[in-house]
């Protein structure tokens, strides 16, 4: 039976599941006309990719550097001016961790991931004298247990959720991919989906709309050193910049999106897509996946995002799903490479991908939150 023909004979239930978490059947079948055409090949960018040079990437202000006290002043009067929102990256489909949504594992005894999020949005209220919104992409595996947790502090505008895509897997041969059970095997498309999943629950129309302009700090949940901070974002102010793309410096194997120069222009690529003579070892920086982005350059962001293809094991059998990610929002507005610290209590980058590695970071974790006021 052709895809086409497939989707169309899916329940209702199904039907609606999709549909409702932003799912387009055309794009799905344009993705699975691809298939069986090489997918490592298919998913390499094509044209002149090199490394950045060393003036493509500024360091961030620190204390103690030149102009620090100036840049933070510009971004504490942002901040008074109500001109910034953190939207957290809390979706996925709850795996990593045992199958426990990762926003309620406790970072640190007595303070889950999520905890620490509402205690940095409390700092900031501290400092800027009005709440900074919170905004959570969730997923279908994540946003029930979330608003649970949330409980009456969800508003749905200075803490609000909502929900990134959906998609069904296919087999290799290009079908409707199916569980054990019998039913459609459904997963999130990628972090990729924020400007998008943004843009239709309205949260950032109505920011603007009350604001005139701004900016959204994105990052991950588990990553957080990637605060809200006040001198960046003064700096993103003076140089009147666009986008802002956090790296950090590689240590040993690091593996990760990294910054090139693709026909001449700058943007994060993963390695895997990187054409083949490209050697990302050799690129000493990579992407934490934490960006700060003019606000209405994000509103207004008309661009087809590239899926590229993935092959996962699903109960014990070879799926495909096509994904999407957030670094080629580069592509579309010109960013700039910060790079940030990771070591110490100035650290940025707290990535926490599994149960050992929570384990290992707790005590950088609880020093960041204490040093940083998102502890009671």
């Amino acid at each position: 039976m052709a895809l086409s023909d497939e989707l169309a004979a899916l329940d209702a239930a199904t039907h609606e599941r999709l549909t409702t978490r932003g799912f387009r059947r055309e794009r799905l079948l344009e993705w699975a006309a691809t298939m069986g055409s090489g997918k490592d090949e298919r998913n390499r960018l094509k044209g002149r990719v090199v490394a950045p040079a060393a003036s493509d990437i500024v360091d961030a202000p620190l204390p103690g550097t030149p102009g620090y006290e100036h840049f933070r002043e510009l971004g504490v009067a942002a901040l008074r001016e109500g001109k910034v929102a953190l939207c957290v990256l809390a979706g996925g489909m709850a795996t990593r961790m045992g199958g426990v949504v990762k926003a309620l594992v406790e970072a640190i005894p007595g303070h889950t991931f999520l905890e620490l999020r509402l205690g940095e949005q409390r700092a900031l209220e501290k400092l800027a004298g009005r709440k900074v919104p919170l905004w959570l992409m969730t997923s279908e595996a994540t946003r029930g247990p979330i608003e649970a947790a949330l409980g009456a502090r969800r508003d749905g505008v200075d803490i609000a959720v909502f929900e990134q895509c959906v998609a069904p897997r296919l087999t290799p041969e290009g079908g409707v991919f199916r569980e054990d059970d019998g039913g459609c095997s459904v997963y999130a498309t990628g972090h990729g989906d924020l400007p998008e999943a943004l843009r239709e629950s309205g949260l950032l129309r109505r920011f603007l709309a009350d604001r005139g302009s701004g900016y959204v700090w994105m990052t991950n949940l588990d990553n957080l050193g990637a605060t809200v901070d006040p001198a960046m974002l003064g700096w993103m102010i003076e140089k009147r910049a666009q986008l802002m793309v956090e790296v950090v410096d590689k240590v040993g194997t690091d593996r990760g999106g990294v910054p090139v120069l693709w026909d001449g222009r700058r943007i994060i690529a993963e390695e895997f897509r990187l054409p083949l003579d490209v050697d990302a070892n050799a690129i000493r920086v990579f992407n934490t996946n934490t960006f700060l982005c003019d606000a209405s350059r994000l509103e207004n962001l008309s661009f087809d995002f590239t899926f590229v293809e993935v092959e996962k094991q699903v109960q014990g059998r070879k799926a495909v799903q096509f994904e999407r990610l957030l670094g080629e929002i580069t592509v579309a507005i010109e960013p700039v490479f910060m790079r940030v610290p990771r070591e110490g209590v100035a650290s940025r980058f707290l990535p926490v991908k599994d149960n050992d590695e929570l384990a290992r970071r707790r005590p950088e974790i609880e020093a960041i939150a204490r040093a940083r006021g998102m502890l009671p």
